[in-house]
């Protein structure tokens, strides 16, 4: 793992912008030039959103790889976030702009379909986390910026869901998104139970 440490130390963060906003140009060329099927549009939606996806749940692995495994991705973290939120918001813009077209049946369905209000309050989750994603913001906020930024667990669970609620009939490939954004979840809680009573032992140990 030490190996894959260095070669990671290595690789620059701008490297990572790069390689992971690539397929957005490639999947839009594919729906134009027929390389999608013969519903373009709604591929091409899936196709973004289910990439918004998997970084998102990437991005709830990386503390847990780091503190399971020893695989430090921790200086791409905020790279893996805010191409996320870039994926999510390709899937919104060929959502309403290629598959509604029009602007009062766009709050209809925000309103009146359910896996449609998820995925929104997915995006107003994450609108707060890619603005503040920044160090200006790391060092206005403060302690309030940890906090903010524990809105991913909420926008994970909110995106998964709209994305098995999307599915017609059983299908496997959203339930497993949902059950690994579940168990990062857990992990995460886990490991802070683990860390307060470290803490704790420590500091009886000193008394």
């Amino acid at each position: 793992m030490e190996l894959a440490n260095q070669l990671l130390r290595r690789l620059p963060v701008w490297a990572v912008y790069l390689l992971g906003a690539l397929p957005a140009p490639w999947l839009f060329y594919l729906g134009l030039t027929g390389g999608l099927g013969v519903e373009p549009v709604r591929a091409l939606e899936h196709e973004y959103g289910e990439l918004a996806l998997q970084l998102l749940i990437l991005t709830l692995a990386i503390s847990p790889l780091r503190r399971l495994l020893g695989l430090n991705l921790m200086k791409f973290r905020r790279a893996v976030g805010l191409l996320c939120f870039f994926y999510v918001l390709c899937h919104l813009l060929v959502w309403l702009l290629l598959d509604v077209q029009i602007p009062s049946q766009i709050l209809t369905d925000i309103a009146k379909r359910p896996y449609i209000t998820i995925g929104m309050g997915a995006f107003v989750l994450m609108l707060p986390l890619a603005l503040t994603s920044n160090n200006l913001s790391v060092r206005k906020l403060g302690r309030t910026w940890s906090r903010l930024h524990r809105l991913t667990y909420a926008a994970a669970v909110f995106g998964a869901v709209h994305f098995v609620m999307l599915a017609k009939g059983f299908q496997i490939e959203p339930l497993i998104y949902l059950g690994l954004v579940l168990c990062l979840l857990a992990l995460r809680l886990a490991g802070s139970r683990w860390l307060r009573q470290l803490s704790g032992a420590l500091v009886s140990g000193r008394t």
